[in-house]
């Protein structure tokens, strides 16, 4: 028998759940749809096509001319180097955020709120501007080239329309969302422990791994997925600086759904970027649980 209060938890829930399922569920399930019908010729959806999983298979295998299907690496390539520039721009952020964090956490108030201002000040402005400056940054005629052709007189760096400015725009703009969170954890931080390390022995090195390092996970594990799901996703950024040397999933996602009007390959590709998302949070609640234990 269903109690008053469980009753009274399901009608407060009740509101929250249906603007979940509304605007979350709701639209995942039109996606997953789309994704296993086909392209349209006047439209992007033939929406009375059979239900399959051609869009899928299409990532990997295609069909020549003469009906032969062969293997292809074309999408495995875009969806591979955005898993690597996520998950270099996530550990490069915590090689930067941990030390930059730590010396925030180490300043008297006031200085400390200096800084923190000077991060947000950045939010300020659309990414898409931020992401132009780099763009005049970088290129050939940019003062990046202007300073290693003074040093290096005839040295061309070339760097712009590359995966390195890529790497560059996407640590730029999240480098904040890493730093904030575990600042949030160091300012915390009772320095008493850190004195009875010093005080049994245990050198600096010792004394971060085993003192503060363990105490700043919480943020470490906030700033990297605040970092590697958008930059997963990141679309402005490889856009401007790679140009259409350097795609990633969310350029091809938007190619589909622009361009090609392609709605069921774009929708396909979306559920991938999607289940990858999932299992790297899968992953990190693995590993945190296994800290746990």
């Amino acid at each position: 028998m269903i109690s008053r209060e469980n009753i009274r938890r399901v009608t407060l829930l009740s509101p929250s759940l249906t603007m979940l399922f509304v605007m979350i569920g709701l639209p995942l399930a039109i996606l997953a749809w789309i994704s296993l019908l086909q392209r349209g010729v006047t439209s992007g959806v033939d929406w009375s096509a059979p239900l399959g999983l051609d869009n899928y298979i299409r990532l990997l295998w295609e069909e020549d001319f003469d009906g032969t299907i062969f293997f292809h690496t074309r999408y495995l390539e875009v969806v591979l180097r955005s898993v690597l520039l996520a998950a270099g721009t996530t550990f490069f952020c915590i090689i930067v955020g941990v030390p930059a964090a730590l010396w925030m956490a180490s300043l008297p108030k006031r200085g400390r709120d200096v800084i923190v201002l000077l991060i947000t000040i950045p939010f300020w402005t659309s990414l898409l501007v931020r992401n132009y400056a780099w763009l005049i940054i970088l290129r050939d005629d940019g003062s990046v080239n202007w300073v290693v052709n003074a040093l290096i007189p005839g040295d061309d760096v070339g760097l712009l329309y590359t995966n390195t400015a890529v790497f560059i725009g996407l640590v730029y703009s999240f480098l904040p969302f890493m730093i904030l969170p575990i600042y949030a954890v160091f300012e915390k931080f009772d320095w008493s422990l850190l004195e009875a390390a010093y005080d049994l022995g245990a050198g600096r090195a010792r004394a971060f791994r085993k003192v503060m390092l363990p105490i700043a996970m919480p943020g470490i594990t906030a700033g990297a997925m605040l970092v590697f799901i958008p930059c997963l996703g990141a679309f402005i950024t490889p856009a401007l600086l790679g140009g259409g040397k350097t795609l990633m999933i969310g350029n091809l996602i938007q190619l589909q759904f622009g361009p090609s009007r392609n709605w069921p390959f774009g929708a396909s590709i979306s559920i991938v970027l999607l289940a990858l998302m999932m299992l790297f949070l899968m992953g990190l609640a693995l590993w945190k649980n296994r800290r746990s234990q």
